[in-house]
């Protein structure tokens, strides 16, 4: 009985360590890049702060490239008077045909909500927004933010919950970000010029410095070293992760729709105005 009861220990040990793992610690996982100090990595790596004030803000990227994965990463952000900031998360490439899957949030007055703003990059062409009201208070809080990216489509989510779906239509001759690895970025700058209102309202720096928090950052990934996957070349596998052919189901469908219903505030494939000589193709298609 007592070996019986030390291999249990021994298993919810090693248990206990494979989750921590998973939630992955800032300092194995990400380097800061710039801030001069603004940024840092806290709490034995399990928390990391981003930091704007008049004269900079700061950022950090991932050690690892990845091509295709599911990535999560809690945020809390900026509190209070936010307008004029911008924090900014997202996957990229490198070059002047880049890919890039983002989230930005758009700070705003004390009392008005953030807008979350969406787009996708390929082959060094954006020009896909979507953007949303949170349907809480992303300051208060660290909430959960989740870019799915497998060969057929991309999924973004909150909680959970999924607010858009971008499509591989490739068959139609829209570009999809296949082929190029991705590094994971976050920075925290002022944008006044355009980001709130349209540049309307201007920074209050006299409420510097904004900061921002991040934690539990996973990543369920192909890591793309030296011109190899971490993952295996079949699909077929079965030690393939789930996400790689994950789609929405019915019960995701229908949150998608209700999060675009009554959060959706701006949709590019709805902007007749910005696209005279028709709307991009998948947005027929979808």
């Amino acid at each position: 009985m007592a070996s019986a009861t030390a291999v249990s220990v021994l298993f919810l040990l090693v248990s206990s360590l494979m989750v921590a793992a998973l939630a992955g610690n800032f300092n194995q996982e990400f380097d800061i890049t710039w801030g001069d100090g603004r940024g840092k990595i806290l709490n034995n790596g399990q928390l990391l702060s981003l930091s704007l004030d008049k004269a900079s803000g700061s950022g950090f990227q991932s050690k690892n490239e990845y091509l295709f994965g599911k990535i999560d990463m809690q945020l809390k952000l900026v509190p209070g008077n936010s307008a004029g900031t911008v924090t900014a998360y997202y996957l990229s490439s490198k070059g002047s045909n880049w890919d890039e899957i983002d989230f930005e949030f758009l700070g705003n007055l004390s009392g008005d909500p953030y807008i979350l703003h969406t787009n996708v990059f390929s082959q060094g062409k954006g020009n896909r927004e979507q953007q949303f009201y949170l349907w809480f208070d992303p300051t208060a809080d660290f909430h959960t933010y989740s870019i799915l990216w497998n060969p057929q489509r991309i999924i973004f989510s909150v909680d959970g919950t999924p607010i858009r779906e971008f499509k591989n239509s490739e068959s139609i001759g829209v570009p999809f970000p296949k082929n190029q690895a991705m590094r994971i970025y976050s920075s925290l700058w002022n944008a006044d010029d355009w980001a709130t209102r349209g540049g309307l309202v201007k920074t209050d720096w006299s409420k510097a410095p904004f900061t921002a928090s991040y934690r539990n950052f996973k990543a369920d990934a192909c890591v793309w070293s030296s011109g190899k996957s971490s993952c295996p070349s079949s699909t077929s596998s079965t030690t393939t992760s789930s996400w790689l052919s994950q789609q929405l189901d019915t019960t995701a469908q229908e949150r998608l729709r209700w999060v675009q219903k009554n959060y959706m505030i701006y949709n590019y494939c709805t902007d007749a105005k910005r696209f005279p000589q028709g709307l991009p193709p998948e947005c027929k298609a979808s």
